[in-house]
């Protein structure tokens, strides 16, 4: 006739189980919009830069270079003159930034 207190408090549980997971939740959708997202759109913004240098720029490269782009490879790498008649491959990769652009030949 009694009900034990190890047969009450199984009833309850499948209600916590699912309450017990929303915290782990919102913990790595936070996560997402704070650390990933950002992280992938810097990625795809220096992919857009790297792909868009072409000859005349002014680049800053990763190890702290700064040169002028004398020329493109189809290979994904570039020759930067960092002073005169001074020439060096660099991958496309590398480069950290674009200083100033150049304006398309017409």
């Amino acid at each position: 006739m009694f009900v034990t207190p190890a047969y009450a408090q199984a009833a309850g549980g499948a209600g916590s189980a699912i309450t017990s997971f929303i915290p782990l939740i919102l913990i790595f959708g936070i996560m997402y919009f704070l650390l990933i997202r950002p992280q992938q759109k810097k990625l795809k913004d220096h992919k857009a830069m790297v792909e868009a240098v072409r000859r005349g720029d002014q680049v800053i490269t990763q190890g702290g270079i700064v040169g002028k782009v004398s020329k493109v490879k189809e290979d994904g790498e570039v020759e930067v003159e960092i002073a005169d008649g001074v020439k060096v491959r660099v991958i496309k990769s590398t480069l950290a930034s674009v200083v100033s652009k150049t304006e398309p030949a017409k």
